[in-house]
């Protein structure tokens, strides 16, 4: 009885062993009753079957830019509203859009180009200085209450995704590696069905092989790719 196990799909390699050790545990064999190769089986599948389907990541990435690209947006809207605006010396408040324009340049003009932390950073101090008492008199003269807290909301909504990804990550780190556990499994299923194979002339054993055996041919045969279709003349 041999089998590539290394060769068997992640979701094939679950399945052989689940069904080997129900069979094990069927009650029919006796002779493998509390059998230490089976407990390291057990013990081993247990550990694959919790990961071998989990992500690696919290699958939140595309989310994350996306409400991004909403902080950045709401961000150069208003930057630009305001560097348009200054440059219009015959209305009324233009020195006030030049007083806030100076303070998005105090905390940088591309902070939409920046790493997330960095933009994270700087856009904080951005709205809480605009949300002083000084400029915010300005930003009500300008009309600009809505787009501040559009930009300030779309800024949260980011940073709370962003941290909930961050801690997402952080527990998937913590998890023994996938492949790891993978090893073990198919270590300690190979040293199972090497048992069988060396007993199987053993009376007890032989019906018993031919169980497992059967199992294995299934899993192999999960490994054969089908021929492809022909293609119409």
């Amino acid at each position: 009885m041999e089998i590539a196990l290394t060769k068997l799909s992640t979701k094939d390699l679950a399945t052989l062993a689940q069904r080997t050790i129900s069979n094990a545990l069927s009650g029919k064999y006796p002779v493998i009753t509390n059998h230490p190769l089976l407990a390291d089986l057990q013990a081993s599948y247990i550990e694959y079957d919790k990961v071998y389907t989990k992500q690696i990541y919290s699958g939140k990435g595309k989310d994350v830019a996306a409400l991004d690209e909403e902080r950045d947006a709401a961000y150069n809207s208003m930057k630009a509203f305001l560097n348009g605006y200054r440059k219009l010396s015959f209305v009324a408040h233009y020195q006030l859009a030049e007083d806030l324009y100076q303070v998005f340049k105090t905390f940088g003009l591309n902070l939409d180009r920046m790493s997330y932390s960095s933009q994270t950073a700087q856009m904080k101090k951005l709205i809480e200085t605009l949300e002083s008492f000084e400029n915010a008199q300005k930003i009500t003269a300008l009309s600009l209450n809505t787009a501040l807290a559009d930009m300030k909301a779309k800024h949260e909504a980011f940073e709370t995704l962003f941290s909930e990804q961050a801690g997402i990550n952080a527990d998937l780190r913590q998890l023994k590696s996938a492949s790891a556990i993978r090893r073990d499994l198919e270590k300690n299923l190979k040293s199972y069905i090497r048992l069988l194979t060396l007993m199987k002339g053993v009376s007890g054993w032989e019906l018993f092989y031919n169980d497992v055996n059967e199992l294995v041919k299934a899993a192999k045969n999960s490994t054969v790719i089908p021929p492809k279709p022909e293609k119409p003349s």
